[in-house]
């Protein structure tokens, strides 16, 4: 598109991350700025589960939170071997969901990233029902093969927008050289779907 950037239509399919279930097919148009921004994405997608299913395996996980006898904390998830404790199953699942705000608001054209390992998670006691978590998260880099650490500070309710905060070092250059780039996500819906909340200053 002259003077705007380039337009893409796009149809695919959706699986669960867990089960590998199919979860649906959508259809989407993203339009990359030629000015250096996040893409505008417009998504419908059809859902093989119902609304009502996704917020009852919320809720599953967020009991699963809210009943842990003290605070969650974790490294190296998953291990070098690939495997996840099943108790920390659920601050993987809100990585997966946190992060890819951030794989959103730094993908481009020529720059892809996917969530290659949580380093390090912590969970703050909250007097109201929402949980929050500090992470420190790695992202693979695609195709420079870099990898990109990000803090990500995230917090959720089911029914409620997850909401993130995050900065990452630029590059591994950059992170020994203390230089960070500031950014924080920007969607809705549920756990699946991060929400904007602007600043870093965390």
């Amino acid at each position: 598109i002259p003077e705007s950037g380039h337009k893409y239509y796009l149809q695919f399919s959706t699986e669960d991350y867990r089960t590998g279930e199919d979860a649906g097919n959508c259809l989407a148009t993203v339009l990359y700025p030629k000015k250096k921004s996040p893409p505008v994405v417009s998504i419908k997608c059809s859902h093989t589960k119902d609304q009502k299913e996704i917020q009852e395996e919320d809720n599953r996980l967020y009991q699963r939170i809210r009943h842990q006898s003290k605070p969650i904390t974790g490294n190296n998830i998953p291990d070098s071997y690939g495997n996840i404790e099943p108790a920390l199953e659920p601050v993987w699942a809100l990585a997966v969901a946190g992060s890819s705000s951030i794989m959103w608001e730094k993908s481009t054209e020529t720059l892809a990233y996917s969530l290659a390992q949580v380093k390090s998670v912590r969970q703050w006691i909250r007097k109201d029902d929402f949980t929050e978590f500090d992470y420190t998260v790695l992202l693979h880099e695609m195709p420079s093969q870099e990898i990109i650490s990000c803090h990500m500070r995230l917090t959720w309710l089911p029914g409620h927008p997850l909401k993130v905060k995050h900065f990452c070092a630029a590059a591994a250059a950059a992170a020994e050289s203390h230089g960070v780039d500031e950014g924080s996500g920007a969607e809705s819906g549920s756990a699946a779907a991060p929400s904007a909340e602007k600043g870093a200053n965390f």
